[in-house]
């Protein structure tokens, strides 16, 4: 760090120290470092009326965009902070004072590399929206599109990174300071935290994240995604489609009665994200309602999508397995899934885990399903597993954030609202194992390929056997008394021999009716194909069964 950027850091970190202290927090100061610039402040007594979280939030908003956007990103870790504070940081507004539109069309033509009369028809100067990475200009093109063009904030990259390293100290220290009394990870906080905010300051990549739920929407007529324009597309200008449309969260405002239709709205919204998790393994995690737009009468427009979890299939399968493990009362399903899911650590004790599950079990016992609050029932897990040290995985958190979210904006649409009911088809069919056709040929072209390799290398493995025994470099040895047990064994091998190739036959046959898509059809898939693959699955098991008993014996 050289002499400029550490006298910025000194200064910036006296604005802190200022800040925190006007709002009753001196004591998170690391007062050995900084001791001259805390001994000449004095704490107030007037915050003695506001609570802590209350406290914490309004000195976040302070201190700007980039401690607003820390606070937010905390919110969608529940198991990061208490649930009392999460609930306040909830309220941080992302709205801050727009910048000068002179900079804006300073940085707009310096990532175009071209005047911005060249680039628009028309470009309004004061800006739609403001928040505290960037604001949103609406510019028309030269064809005529009307634009929504999103601008970084200057200098915003530089100032993260020094607030990331005032971050990290400060952090450190409350890590040293609180010891083992303190179950909320500080050093990982700013991990998750530096990871999430370098992605959302590129815009390229929420450029892509709207070109994937494009992708993963295309069928599904009332979700708007708006289109690209990746020619006007850099890492600090984002140019895309102009939507306008109502906050998702004012549609039931009287002005609008007769327009919107906010119980199907809010159906269709918690379908999307239901959807999004539990089949594209792909979400929007920051669904909030200034981001979700909504088009008379019942359409859905994502607009900010900087923010997105992935979950691979084995968060999918094992979390839904843990949500009906609990509510079927299964304890030993339940620390199983915690452990495929990797959230139980080495050092935990699992006796008294096992009983704070069994306790939460319980106190949900005779809820009808319909009464269940997604929030409050992840919540309550979630500070149990707190209480035993236990760190979700972060897209893990960031799905449990994403339902709850979706879940509360529903019932603020339709009382009658309920997400657990909804997404109840798409937990069942997770359990249970079954699999689309999609997910079926993809198994089975996988299971080709394995038998393929076999089977070609079958022949050149017998070849060698053969040209060994004919040169007499083969030899067996064995005694009288284990003839009888060679023969059995040589004929079960050459029986799972034959059964191997038959199912690859079967499913080299079948996957050559799918490609072909020949004859009737059903699951919008070819019938002889379809039993194809069933009949090679039921001889699989048979295989199996043969394999593991050859192993037993």
């Amino acid at each position: 760090m050289n002499l400029k950027t550490k006298y910025k850091k000194l200064k910036r970190s006296e604005k802190i120290i200022n800040v925190f202290i006007k709002y009753g927090l001196g004591y998170l100061i690391d007062r050995s470092k900084l001791k001259l610039l805390y001994k000449i402040k004095k704490n107030p007594d007037d915050f003695e009326a506001i609570s802590l979280p209350e406290r914490i939030s309004l000195s976040l908003e302070e201190l700007g965009p980039t401690f607003i956007k820390f606070g937010q990103i905390l919110s969608m870790r529940p198991d990061f902070l208490p649930s009392v504070l999460i609930k306040e940081l909830e309220k941080l507004q992302d709205e801050v004072p727009a910048f000068d539109s002179y900079h804006a069309r300073e940085i707009v033509e310096q990532e175009l590399g071209m005047n911005i009369e060249k680039l628009f028809k028309e470009f309004e100067e004061i800006p739609i929206a403001s928040a505290s990475l960037s604001q949103v200009h609406r510019a028309v093109l030269p064809n005529g599109d009307i634009v929504a063009v999103k601008i970084q904030r200057p200098d915003i990259k530089e100032t993260i990174e020094l607030d990331l390293e005032i971050l990290k100290d400060l952090m450190g220290f409350m890590d040293r300071r609180l010891g083992n009394n303190w179950v909320y990870h500080p050093q990982l906080i700013i991990k998750e935290f530096k990871k999430a905010i370098q992605k959302e300051i590129d815009f390229t990549n929420e450029a892509q994240n709207h070109e994937k739920f494009r992708i993963n929407f295309k069928d599904i007529s009332y979700i708007k995604i708006p289109k690209i324009y990746w020619d006007m597309t850099t890492k600090k200008v984002l140019t895309m489609e102009f939507i306008e449309g109502v906050k998702i969260n004012e549609i039931t405002s009287p002005e609008y009665i007769d327009i919107f239709d906010p119980k199907e709205v809010a159906r269709r919204g918690a379908y999307i994200i239901l959807k999004q998790v539990f089949e594209d393994g792909f979400f929007h995690a920051d669904p909030h309602p200034a981001n979700i737009f909504i088009l008379p009468p019942a359409t859905i427009a994502m607009l900010d999508v900087g923010q997105v979890g992935y979950v691979d299939e084995n968060i999918i399968r094992n979390g839904a397995k843990l949500l009906q493990a609990m509510m079927d009362k299964d304890l030993d399903q339940s620390m199983q899934c915690l452990k495929d899911l990797g959230i139980l650590g080495k050092d935990f004790n699992e006796i008294l885990l096992r009983q704070d599950f069994t306790e939460l079990i319980e106190s949900y016992v005779g809820i009808p399903l319909k009464d269940i609050e997604v929030k409050k029932f992840a919540q309550d897990t979630i500070e149990v597993m707190v209480h035993h040290n236990l760190v979700l995985p972060s897209n893990l958190a960031l799905m449990i954030k994403a339902l709850s979210m979706a879940e509360t904006t529903g019932r603020q649409l339709d009382p009658d609202f309920n997400i657990v009911t909804i997404g109840k088809p798409f937990i069942t069919k997770i359990v249970n194992g079954r699999f689309s056709p999609d997910q079926l040929l993809k198994k089975g072209n996988i299971f080709v390929k394995d038998s393929i390799g076999f089977i070609e290398k079958l022949p050149r493995d017998l070849t060698d056997t053969i040209k060994k025994l004919l040169e007499g470099k083969l030899k067996f040895i064995f005694e009288n008394k284990e003839l009888e047990k060679l023969t059995g064994e040589i004929n079960r091998s050459a029986k799972s021999i034959s059964l191997s190739i038959v199912i690859a036959s079967l499913i080299i046959g079948s996957s050559l009716i799918m490609l072909l898509n020949t004859g009737p059809i059903i699951f919008g898939y070819p019938i002889q194909g379809v039993i194809g693959y069933i009949i090679a699955v039921f001889l699989s098991f048979i295989l199996t069964i043969i394999l593991i008993s050859k192993k037993g014996k």
